[in-house]
């Protein structure tokens, strides 16, 4: 396995790269003018000035120079883990994200572990009593739960919690860095996340339960006289866990890359909102830096993946 490992990650150099090039050259094309955007405006200054201004402030950030000699500056400064200031508050992009990344991960790590656990005990309760009234209700609710958006689900929840019930603040980040604080101001975008990913991953356990439990093999050990609860535990769930690995992990990047609405209407200060605040602010730098952290995870996501398969089912084997 551990050859197999390193061949992976020595693959996603060059995909890596080119990625990079790829999101260099979006940004590049995205209308605007950073450096026009940060000139003082309604100072009484002479077009001289105005343009040596200019000039100073694009030697400063490097935009006076070639797209690819800024392409390389950037890649090489990357690499080292600086990846430059950013144009709006003018810090290292490093130290502006820690704080926006540690928040975007608190509050993932709470929805993903409620979004597997739930939907691994809703979706075998569901395949287990198919055709039941349980299951019915579940087909109808996760076919609403998928249907709808999860900013209008973010937009409910905080219409009943926080403005009705008054139970939740309706939005913003914690006061004070306590447990207790926390818990109060991730509660909704947890449940927002939540909801958003239960449904299509729930329905997804279901499934793969039921072609597990329609194979060969579990009808021989009901024949045997096992009981219920081993035949769907240690047998039906253990086969179907290897497909429902593929959607974990999907769903769990895709909390990472769709949290940036959630967070965008909770006033959350996580690296999605950063990343509307930045395209909005035409901050290239963070832009960059956030849609690299995107396309990095993504591309270890597949390789935990496949090492999931393999520590799931032992009848997967690896090959280098």
């Amino acid at each position: 396995m551990f050859r197999y490992i390193v061949k992976r990650i020595l693959s996603m150099i060059p995909t890596a790269l080119i990625i990079s090039i790829i999101l260099f050259a979006f940004s590049k094309a995205m209308p605007g003018d950073p450096i026009q955007a940060m000139m003082p405006q309604g100072t009484a200054m002479t077009k001289t000035q105005e343009e040596q201004l200019y000039k100073n402030l694009s030697e400063r950030y490097g935009l006076d120079k070639s797209y690819t000699e800024q392409y390389v500056r950037w890649l090489g400064r990357m690499l080292k883990g600086d990846f430059g200031e950013s144009l709006r508050v003018k810090k290292p992009v490093k130290d502006y994200l820690k704080e926006p990344l540690k928040n975007t991960i608190y509050l993932n790590i709470g929805s993903t572990i409620l979004s597997f656990v739930l939907s691994i005990l809703i979706g075998i309760r569901s395949a287990t009593h198919r055709g039941g009234a349980f299951d019915k209700i579940f087909q109808t609710l996760t076919l609403i739960g998928i249907s709808i958006p999860i900013f209008f689900i973010a937009l409910l929840l905080i219409y009943f919690l926080s403005f009705r019930l008054k139970w939740l603040p309706a939005n913003g980040m914690p006061r004070k860095n306590t447990f207790g604080q926390w818990v109060i101001y991730l509660t909704l975008p947890t449940i927002a996340l939540t909801i958003g990913s239960l449904a299509s991953l729930s329905r997804y356990v279901r499934n793969s339960m039921l072609d597990a439990l329609n194979q060969d093999y579990i009808r021989t050990a009901r024949s045997k006289g096992l009981k219920e609860k081993t035949v769907i535990y240690s047998h039906a769930f253990r086969n179907a866990l290897i497909p429902v690995v593929t959607a974990l992990t999907w769903a769990v990047l895709g909390m990472f890359s769709g949290s940036a609405i959630t967070e965008r209407i909770f006033a959350y200060r996580g690296i999605g909102n950063e990343l509307i605040t930045a395209v909005i602010a035409q901050d290239y730098n963070v832009i960059l830096a956030l849609s690299m952290f995107y396309a990095v995870l993504t591309l270890l996501g597949n390789l935990i993946m496949d090492i999931a398969y393999a520590l799931v089912d032992p009848r997967v084997r690896l090959e280098a």
